[in-house]
């Protein structure tokens, strides 16, 4: 008989790892060209939880109806960051939705009382952009519109939800199960003051430049807090430091070295990078990778460049 520490594994599983738009080819092969997507498995009590329906997600769609066979229904929780293309596109290629025993709960920001999720994916599932509609999928879906909070999914998963830094309302989640801890941050990039700080500028404002020095400080730890002591952290680092300081800085995305010390910071075991710069070949990867991969000195934190197809036990 197995104990309990070998039945309750928690499995992450990456389908897609690629950032801004699906790069297929023979030069991102080895790492992927898919948008993001990533899945949870808790094999103690059998729930599949999937971060974000990137172009990754159809593979995982037909991996799914392949593992529970014609007969078995399938009851699968999707958790959207935002809505933004390279999030949602694989969605209606996701094969669990045109069959009738399949039960998928939709997570996601709500952006406003007239944007909310329903309606954002009703907008994509309409004849303008796709040959079927919201309302002649099979699956029964339940939506449900997030905002910062924990929720409790069941079976003993705690859902914590908190806002990234990204031009349009993007989530960060943590997953808390049975001693284990995975946290996504897939789009996002350190909160900085916007107010004009230089003294000697005609439009500085004292005041202003204080309370906006504070408020990016107490973003950045509530950010680190969200991190804390994690098993795995799946962040965003799509630029290095020199990539991010020439003209990408309020594009919505981290550079790796930004990523690396968020992790340190937080205390967390594991590192993960994903959402790789779409112009990012994979030799340029393995460089990349040769340079950050491994155990950190002094912090122990161990560093890893997301691959499509990998995964990670907890």
């Amino acid at each position: 008989m197995k104990s309990p520490a070998e039945t309750d594994q928690l499995q992450v599983i990456f389908w897609g790892v690629r950032g801004s738009i699906p790069t297929p080819g023979y030069e991102t092969s080895r790492y992927g060209g898919n948008t993001l997507c990533v899945e949870l498995r808790f094999s103690g009590c059998g729930r599949t939880l999937i971060i974000d329906a990137g172009s990754g997600i159809r593979r995982l769609g037909d991996d799914l109806l392949a593992r529970s066979g014609p007969a078995a229904g399938l009851a699968l929780d999707l958790l959207l960051s935002h809505t933004h293309l390279d999030h949602i596109l694989g969605l209606p290629f996701f094969g669990p939705l045109y069959r009738r025993d399949t039960r998928l709960t939709l997570y996601g920001p709500t952006i406003s009382p007239e944007d909310r999720l329903e309606q954002v994916i009703g907008g994509q599932l309409c004849y303008r952009y796709f040959p079927v509609r919201q309302v002649e999928l099979a699956a029964f879906i339940t939506y449900v519109d997030l905002r910062e909070g924990v929720y409790d999914l069941g079976d003993g998963i705690t859902l914590t939800a908190t806002y990234l830094n990204h031009p349009l309302l993007c989530m960060g989640y943590r997953f808390d199960w049975r001693g284990r801890s995975v946290c996504t941050a897939f789009d996002t990039e350190p909160f900085r003051n916007l107010f004009i700080s230089d003294p000697e500028d005609p439009g500085y404002d004292a005041i202003m430049a204080l309370e906006g020095e504070q408020a990016a400080r107490e973003a950045g730890l509530r950010m680190q807090s969200f991190f804390r002591g994690a098993d795995l952290l799946i962040h965003d680092g799509q630029y290095t430091d020199q990539e991010y300081q020439a003209g990408r800085t309020g594009w919505g995305h981290s550079s790796i070295e930004q990523a690396v010390r968020a992790a340190e910071a937080a205390g967390c075991r594991r590192l993960a990078l994903i959402h790789h710069d779409p112009m990012r070949s994979d030799s340029e990867l393995d460089r990349l990778s040769d340079r950050y991969s491994g155990v950190r000195p002094g912090s122990g934190l161990d560093v890893c460049f997301a691959r499509e197809g990998a995964s990670i036990m907890l």
